[in-house]
């Protein structure tokens, strides 16, 4: 069996990563966060003090890190992975980050005689720690095709899209989707509520119909019941979106929707939100409108 390294064990990477070892895959890990690091090997990992390290004693690596920088660090960096892997060694990054970064990455491991994938994730820590997330996978399809057994013991969806790279413009596909789909769901709402029309029903009766959609179910509740306890945080989606802009302006795509957006979340930051849950879009809008979305109590 594959022995996989795994770096990188937040919100996301922890429950990945004991999800593979729930699969049966020989698992050595590695994260700034000893906490992290700790709880996992209780559960039958080791662990290893930095990415070379961690190379050095698997047959794939797969990192789970915030952007493009702590990628590059980790895999091409001092005692990085490129120095402890053997040729033939796979990297498998499911962190979401710059694709032009995803394809200098991988060219430096290509020199080395080592692959890359690019994985990015969708789906949030909710289905992080039940293994149903969807991965968009670039690369060599017959890499694809090899580790797709690895990937489908962390989730629901495995699809490949194209070369490396294409993973993460899919990905940035999805947070846009996403980011619009929320902010969408806050307009709604809080003109449903400023109506004094109970939001609850609203969504209710929306969700089955064309305006029903994974977001709307994921996030309308949770937006009522007032938790916004981070499955994603702002800060993480801030950072997508400038990579989908700049992805973009190199392309010469223009995103007007998502630059609006953008600035919502910018201003989020401002008020000092930015580490709470994306559906804190919310709170942007109660603001303007000097309201609160939430159930409205049922009477006797």
């Amino acid at each position: 069996m594959v022995k996989i390294g795994f770096i990188g064990l937040g919100i996301m990477g922890k429950p990945m990563s004991k999800n593979l070892l729930k699969a049966g895959y020989p698992l050595v890990v590695c994260d700034k966060n000893q906490a992290a690091v700790d709880e996992v090997v209780a559960l039958g990992a080791s662990a290893a003090p930095n990415g070379a390290k961690v190379a050095e004693a698997s047959d794939l690596v797969i990192t789970m890190l915030p952007n493009s920088p702590h990628v590059k660090e980790v895999v091409l960096g001092k005692r990085g992975v490129i120095e402890g892997a053997r040729p033939g060694t796979a990297v498998i990054d499911m962190s979401s980050i710059d694709p032009v970064a995803s394809k200098e990455i991988g060219a430096a491991l290509r020199e080395k005689g080592l692959e890359m994938l690019d994985a990015p994730v969708s789906g949030g820590e909710p289905k992080a720690i039940d293994g149903t997330i969807s991965v968009m996978v670039g690369g060599k399809k017959e890499s694809f095709d090899r580790y797709y057994d690895v990937l489908k013991a962390m989730a629901g969806s495995v699809v490949y899209v194209g070369e490396l790279g294409a993973g993460n413009v899919t990905k940035l596909a999805n947070q846009i989707i996403v980011a619009l789909n929320i902010a969408a769901m806050s307009e709604a709402l809080t003109l449903a509520t400023k109506a004094g029309v109970d939001p609850d029903l609203v969504y209710q009766a929306i969700r089955g119909g064309l305006a029903g959609s994974t977001v709307l179910d994921a996030k309308a509740p949770l937006v009522m019941d007032r938790k916004f306890h981070p499955g994603f945080r702002i800060e993480l989606h801030i950072k997508d979106l400038a990579n989908a802009l700049n992805a973009s302006h190199q392309l010469s795509v223009p995103l007007p929707l998502t630059s609006q957006v953008m600035e919502i979340m910018q201003a989020l930051k401002a008020d000092g939100f930015e580490r709470e849950d994306h559906c804190g879009i919310i709170k942007y809008y109660e603001k303007l409108a000097h309201t609160t979305v939430t159930r409205q109590a049922k009477s006797e």
